[in-house]
């Protein structure tokens, strides 16, 4: 019965591919993307939403012409053909479609990871109705992302989860945000590595480490055994996640000092800044400096974030201290600067200018501000107070039990000027806070909510999205209680800033 179910679905999936070509309907015509999700999604009985917030996580919707990512990785869903991870093929298996076409068309490439997912959510044992809950398919979605270990594995699935919680758009593809209880399953025992309790790195303070693979780089013990005089910026061509476990993977050959997420700035470091990473192409330049990788794609400018911008800025400056490296272009520099590389990376969407200003601190002028559960803060009778986790903000938080009605707390701040600011939050996480706790934000448009998982990623500023907002002191962020996620709804601090 299993072999049958399989050829059906290959068939199955085959059709609706060479459907999708000669008679568009007039649906498919307004949104191509839209639509390709949707079928995959039909064909496979898998969430259509989820399996589109892979696809952005991977590659903002990009399947960059077919080339394939650092990893050996292919199209919007990043099916991925290298030494050790054959999901290319095991799509074509289970679709019948050829390998080329799986590389090249994005609607055969999407229809190949939902069938991939769905293969996996077999191997799990989800039937009918697991299928139709998002959040029990999370552990499928870890085992997608091929992480090296559960710690990456599960960094991967949060990173999906969180984008369902947030919502996006992007390509004319929008998932609204939602309210969803990620089922972890064996990865709640594996690490947090948003968090900020975990291991630290042996380098900068504002870093956590993640050791690459010993194979992937000389040990040495610079600067005594060469000078430093480099910082070497590159772009991943991949996911954050899965570069770092890129970089865990023996096969590789390769690694960086740093990787620097896109979305909220975050810093991984994987080799130590005595020992060379092989990152440049060219020994000598492994050999005299530092190299940080940036997630995101050359030709896709959407993975350049301000957040981004600025965290790297400050690493490098902090670099540059240590080592006594000029701050300027001639010391700073991209991999195609590097003698002899192949690379194009930073690429032009790269704003060198923006990057500068922020390393030699001449990108001032920005306003920010935070504010605490204190002070600018209301909130009603029912909102506890604690200090029971050592990854609060301050001294104290607030904490509510969820129930069907509103009762906000409300974080209120005088903005300058109207325009678009990123609004993060500092959340301490524990297994028994709330699985979607949503965050309201008073845009200038009218109140958006997104949810956010408080269960992990806490003791640190997490980005929930860039928003356009009024000028004027106002209630600006609000925590509400109304929620079908389970555990304590927690209102910490938040923290704006004009962009």
């Amino acid at each position: 019965m299993r072999r049958l179910v399989a050829l059906v679905a290959t068939a199955l999936s085959a059709l609706l591919i060479l459907a999708a070509h000669p008679a568009h309907s007039a649906l498919a015509d307004r949104d191509p993307l839209g639509s390709a999700f949707a079928k995959a999604a039909a064909a496979h009985d898998v969430p259509r939403d989820l399996l589109a917030a892979i696809a952005y996580a991977e590659t903002h919707l990009d399947g960059h012409a077919g080339e394939p990512s650092a990893s050996g990785g292919y199209g919007v869903m990043h099916l991925v053909s290298n030494p050790t991870t054959h999901t290319l093929e095991k799509a074509a298996e289970l679709t019948g479609l050829p390998v080329e076409q799986l590389r090249a068309d994005t609607a055969a490439n999407i229809m190949g990871g939902a069938a991939v997912l769905r293969s996996i959510g077999d191997e799990l044992g989800l039937d009918e109705t697991a299928r139709k809950d998002e959040g029990r398919w999370y552990q499928a979605v870890a085992r997608y992302g091929n992480a090296s270990t559960p710690e990456l594995a599960r960094l991967y699935a949060d990173a999906v989860y969180e984008l369902l919680g947030l919502g996006f758009k992007a390509k004319g593809l929008r998932v609204a945000p939602r309210e969803v209880t990620a089922d972890r399953g064996e990865y709640a025992a594996a690490q947090d590595l948003n968090a900020r309790a975990v291991a630290a790195s042996p380098d900068y303070p504002n870093a956590s480490w993640v050791p690459a693979n010993s194979g992937n780089y000389t040990a040495s013990s610079r600067p005594s055994s060469y000078a430093i005089d480099r910082v070497i910026i590159h772009v991943t061509q991949g996911s954050y996640a899965g570069t770092i476990s890129w970089f865990q993977n023996p096969s590789a050959n390769v690694s960086a000092h740093y990787v620097i997420r896109s979305s909220d700035g975050a810093i991984t470091q994987m080799v130590r800044e005595k020992d060379v990473a092989w990152h440049a192409g060219n020994w000598t330049y492994n050999t005299r400096s530092i190299g940080l990788e940036h997630e995101g794609w050359v030709n896709d400018a959407s993975w350049f974030t301000d957040a981004m911008y600025r965290a790297s800025a400050a690493l490098t400056r902090h670099i540059c201290d240590k080592y006594g490296i000029p701050k300027d272009r001639t010391h700073i520099i991209g991999h195609n600067q590097v003698p002899g590389a192949t690379h194009t990376d930073p690429g032009p969407n790269w704003n060198w200018n923006t990057y500068m200003s922020y390393v030699t601190g001449g990108g001032g002028g920005t306003w920010s501000a935070t504010v605490d559960n204190s002070g600018a803060f209301t909130a009603s009778a029912n909102w506890g107070t604690s200090s029971y986790s050592a990854q609060r903000y301050g001294a104290d938080y607030r904490y509510a039990n969820p129930v069907a009605a509103s009762d906000p707390a409300w974080f209120r701040a005088n903005l300058p000027s109207s325009g678009s600011y990123r609004v993060e939050v500092w959340y301490p996480s524990d297994p028994g806070y709330n699985s979607s706790a949503p965050y309201i934000v008073a845009t200038s448009s009218g109140n958006q909510t997104v949810f956010v998982d408080q269960r992990s990623g806490g003791g640190g500023w997490r980005s929930i999205g860039t928003f356009t907002l009024s000028a004027g002191d106002r209630d600006v962020v609000g925590v509400s209680r109304w929620t079908s996620g389970v555990g304590y709804v927690v209102a910490d601090a938040v923290r704006l800033t004009r962009l």
